[in-house]
């Protein structure tokens, strides 16, 4: 197609713990059956992206490649095979599988050596995405909305619907009061429960926590945890305990204070070789320990039903944004994240 650019910038993991490189890459001369290219508009970064670094789930067998898993993008061309998109429609580009096809990785070029990337990326200017991890969506949907819908709202809002079931006046904990927390507390307060329990290490995520919902929070750093739980005499009683830190001590404290028919949800992942040690007994008599695979979250079909809950305007994202980077920024962002100095989504704006 006429004005299909043939070098465009990335950001890349080139080495764990290191930061990404960012450089111009080469595109491949011609997509493959099911892949569509687009144009980025915004991404989002997610903490999960902290742990790709750090080599979180163990060693990483295709570096260097590609990064990034939530966007807004516009269609430039498609491939063989897809029928759900056109040139020009505006998607939302997302990790879980929605409609159409999935279609093989693309392979990009850097330096003259093969490049790898996922099925999504969204830490370049320009991406080969599979048509399966894009949903189009109307001109008129906000760019930084859009990129939420990613995996930020999505994963949030399916922890709280698909794998907590919350019901009306359920007590909930929420440890860790990131960008997916932030959205599993405010689906928490859409679904009526109560007590809902934020708790955090860093003042300015609890501060938005109760904007996002939350009727109670705890700074981990400031006060004992547990001492907390029992003044609200929910030791042993409480119905949710949701934690997305991956911190195998948190998720055995949780299993501890849920009630005997009380749920444990594992949104983060805890390091490789970090074992959780429980005595299971309980398991066999109504406890519950659960993991969530992005909220089980079904892109095509709840994207467009979320939409909705936030065209009512009964639902919160801007706040959630609490910082824009151009894609040359993206490791000073990565600082700012381990910090704790931005307390929601940071966004890179490619305009």
């Amino acid at each position: 197609m006429q004005n299909r650019p043939k070098l465009i910038k990335a950001a890349i993991l080139v080495e764990q713990n290191k930061p990404l490189v960012v450089d111009n890459i080469h595109l491949p001369e011609k997509l493959l059956l099911g892949q569509v290219l687009v144009k980025l508009l915004t991404s989002g970064i997610c903490g999960s992206q902290l742990g790709e670094i750090s080599g979180a789930k163990g060693n990483d067998p295709y570096l260097p490649h590609l990064m990034g898993h939530e966007g807004c993008a516009e269609v430039l061309d498609v491939g063989e095979g897809v029928n759900t998109l056109k040139i020009g429609d505006k998607v939302i580009l997302h990790w879980r599988k929605g409609n159409g096809m999935q279609s093989a990785p693309p392979i990009y070029s850097w330096n003259g050596k093969k490049l790898n990337a996922g099925w999504v990326t969204t830490f370049n200017t320009h991406a080969i995405v599979s048509e399966n991890r894009c949903t189009k969506i109307d001109n008129s949907i906000d760019n930084d909305l859009a990129a939420l819908f990613g995996c930020a709202i999505t994963t949030g809002f399916g922890v709280v619907e698909n794998n907590a079931k919350i019901k009306m006046g359920e007590s909930v904990v929420v440890f860790g009061a990131g960008g997916v927390g932030l959205n599993i507390i405010q689906a928490c307060s859409l679904h009526s429960a109560y007590p809902i329990i934020a708790v955090d290490i860093f003042d300015n995520r609890l501060d938005l926590a109760r904007k996002f919902g939350a009727t109670h929070l705890i700074n981990t750093q400031k006060k004992d945890f547990s001492e907390e739980i029992e003044k609200l005499s929910l030791k042993g009683k409480l119905d949710i305990f949701i934690d997305n830190t991956g911190n195998t001590k948190i998720i055995e404290t949780g299993y501890e204070l849920i009630s005997s028919f009380g749920k444990l949800i594992l949104v983060g992942v805890p390091r490789k070789g970090n074992n959780i040690n429980i005595f299971s007994l309980p398991l066999h008599f109504g406890k519950t320990i659960l993991g969530s695979h992005g909220g089980e979250c079904h892109p095509s079909k709840d994207i467009p039903r979320f939409i909705n809950i936030f065209n009512q305007e009964i639902a919160l994202y801007k706040e959630l944004i609490t910082k824009r980077i151009n894609l040359d920024n993206i490791n000073e962002a990565f600082e700012l994240m381990k910090a704790g100095s931005t307390a929601g989504r940071i966004i890179i704006d490619f305009s």
